[in-house]
């Protein structure tokens, strides 16, 4: 076997066993790994009536067929869950070289279930899998927890591990590896730290041998070319990264500030890529296998670490309003220290800060104000004071106190940093996303804003739901290959097909992963029924929908949700309240699910 191991781990924590298990294989083939066989995992063994922090729910860590095979960007994994933040199926996907080094090691993924009675942590290679004591681990912050334990166990081991966050079940907070990167999103450090499971490392040195070596060495070529012609794959991630956008999308009126109340931030140069280079840059680096180096070295006159990218910038800087770099670099430096998701703490201290402003909270909070914002983080952390309430996120906290249209959160996860009333798409792909408030599932600022793969009007809603739907499907695809969503700027899902064929000896066709993203997006869909969801659920912010941008290119404009979502259902073969039909779940083999 090609591609996949055909391998997985799997551990409860509760009676301390480890078993070694072997899929289906024609699990691998209807849903590659990663995202799609995570969701598929959850389906059969997390049902409706488990509590996201209970040991019956469980962690998917899943690589995919790409995975550590040479191909651009493939050192991903993800790690599905369902979400204590939203009650929905999750996953989340990160960069490094933990994933590169868990295939490496032997294996496709691990499951974690159970809950062990004492902190442990895990470790993984080549020749076993040990649970052991993480006593003197607890309670430490990321970096520290990464070098105990590269320390104890020796050289090579790539740590995934939380911070204080997940070990107070924080909802916002998120699981690390190597240090720096992060599965963000869904508050997955939570379900984490409620099974006392303080890191995984693992260590791997396996060669992973494509089917077809010289096929691959020449789609590889032709990839490569791809990525190196494209101006933002080749120009603006590797000389700005991700913040090269912030000038960018304020320019065109869809940089939220201000809690969503502006469209456009007066001071956003001083937070751009171009100030980041300027100010705080002193080198770059990049993720393993990949070409693009996107990640920001910085150094502020306080502190130094990885980032801001572009999200983090957004969510702790003009999302509260705050234009001061350095004070927004070092409140993300602290978040990857103690394990939070910089954009739910963001969009959540910006909803605060707003609802003070509106006298809703007795709360000494303001927007603009920087020298809040570290201690604010540490705060949610530990759960201290206004923190304890902010870590629950934007959505519980503002209806605690009668004020949810304050949230900016679909499905209970936090907006990130585009105002869809510019980009009537994103709009839609928010509102319809499986995960909740979330840019990665259909990515339409593509087309809507950087003309990729060809220019769209952003402002008209005709089209739009087939459009959103494309690219959802392809996006469920790509994160269960699994490959980062910035090679899919430059590279069409062809490419991703043949790189899929030459690694794995399976003839895959780009309709084939349409399929295959379409089989991941109706399940998710399932599941999230099956949890009680509904199409009440596809919906936005009030602010997005009735109140219109009172300044710049999106002046006046609202998302046209209804005219859009019509359409989204009926293209997508759901009926009426948006259900999946028994006819579309045939077609996709789903039926027996």
């Amino acid at each position: 076997m090609n591609g996949w191991t055909g391998r997985i781990l799997r551990i409860n924590l509760t009676e301390q066993k480890v078993n070694i298990e072997e899929p289906d294989f024609e699990s691998y083939l209807s849903f590659l790994g990663g995202r799609g066989l995570g969701c598929q995992i959850l389906w059969q063994e997390v049902g409706p009536r488990v509590d996201p922090l209970s040991p019956a729910n469980k962690l998917v860590f899943l690589t995919g067929p790409l995975t550590g095979a040479r191909v651009p960007t493939s050192g991903r994994f993800t790690v599905t869950s369902k979400s204590p933040l939203t009650g929905t199926v999750f996953d989340s996907n990160s960069g490094g070289i933990w994933g590169a080094r868990l295939k490496k090691a032997g294996y496709d993924g691990l499951i974690v279930e159970g809950k062990a009675e004492r902190p442990v942590y895990i470790v993984i290679n080549e020749k076993e899998a040990v649970i052991k004591d993480a006593g003197r681990l607890w309670g430490l912050n990321v970096p520290d927890t990464t070098g105990t334990i590269a320390a104890a166990e020796g050289t090579g081991y790539s740590v995934a591990c939380i911070g204080p966050a997940g070990e107070n079940r924080v909802k916002i907070s998120c699981i690390m590896n190597d240090n720096t990167r992060a599965l963000g999103r869904g508050g997955l450090g939570a379900v984490m730290g409620s099974k006392l499971l303080k890191a995984i490392a693992v260590k791997g040195s396996r060669k992973i041998d494509p089917a077809q070596p010289d096929k691959l060495e020449f789609v590889l070529y032709e990839t490569n070319k791809w990525i190196k012609a494209n101006p933002i794959t080749s120009q603006g991630l590797p000389e700005f990264g991700t913040p090269v956008l912030v000038n960018l999308f304020n320019e065109c009126g869809i940089f939220p500030s201000y809690n969503f109340q502006q469209s456009q931030f007066t001071d956003a140069y001083y937070v751009s890529g171009e100030a980041v280079a300027e100010k705080i840059l002193v080198g770059k680096k990049g993720c393993y296998g990949c070409p693009i180096k996107c990640t920001r070295l910085t150094r502020t006159s306080r502190d130094s670490g990885e980032g801001p990218e572009y999200e983090s910038i957004w969510a702790l800087g003009p999302e509260c309003g705050i234009s001061d770099l350095e004070a927004v670099a070092e409140a993300g430096y602290l978040c990857n220290r103690l394990g939070l998701d910089t954009i739910s703490v963001g969009v959540t201290i910006g909803c605060a800060m707003e609802m003070a402003e509106k006298k809703m909270i007795e709360a000494d909070i303001r927007f603009g104000d920087a020298s809040r914002m570290c201690s604010l983080v540490e705060d949610i952390a530990y759960r201290r004071g206004l923190g304890r309430e902010l870590g629950e996120g934007s959505r519980n906290f503002a209806r605690k106190h009668g004020g949810e249209r304050f949230a900016m959160q679909v499905k209970g996860l936090e907006l990130p940093a585009y105002d869809p009333r510019g980009v009537q798409g994103m709009g839609l792909g928010f509102a319809t996303s499986n995960r909740g408030g979330c840019h990665l599932r259909a990515y339409m600022v593509g087309p809507e804003i950087l003309g990729i793969p060809k220019m769209v009007d952003r402002f008209s809603v005709e089209g739009k739901a087939g459009l959103t739907i494309f690219y959802q499907n392809v996006n469920a695809a790509m994160d269960s290959l699994i490959i980062c969503r910035f090679m899919g700027l430059a590279v069409s899902e062809e490419y991703f097909a043949r790189l899929l064929s030459a690694v794995t000896g399976v003839n895959f066709q780009p309709q084939d992963l349409h399929i295959i993203g379409e089989r991941i997006w109706n399940l998710e869909r399932m599941y999230n029924l099956r949890e009680g969801l509904s199409s009440a659920d596809d919906t936005l912010p009030e602010r997005l929908l009735r109140e219109p941008v009172k300044n710049g290119p999106a002046r006046g404009r609202v998302v046209e949700l209804d005219r859009m979502l019509e359409d989204y259902y009926k293209f997508r073969g759901w009926d009426v309240s948006g259900i999946p039909t028994q006819k579309k779940l045939s077609e996709l083999g789903l039926e027996v699910i």
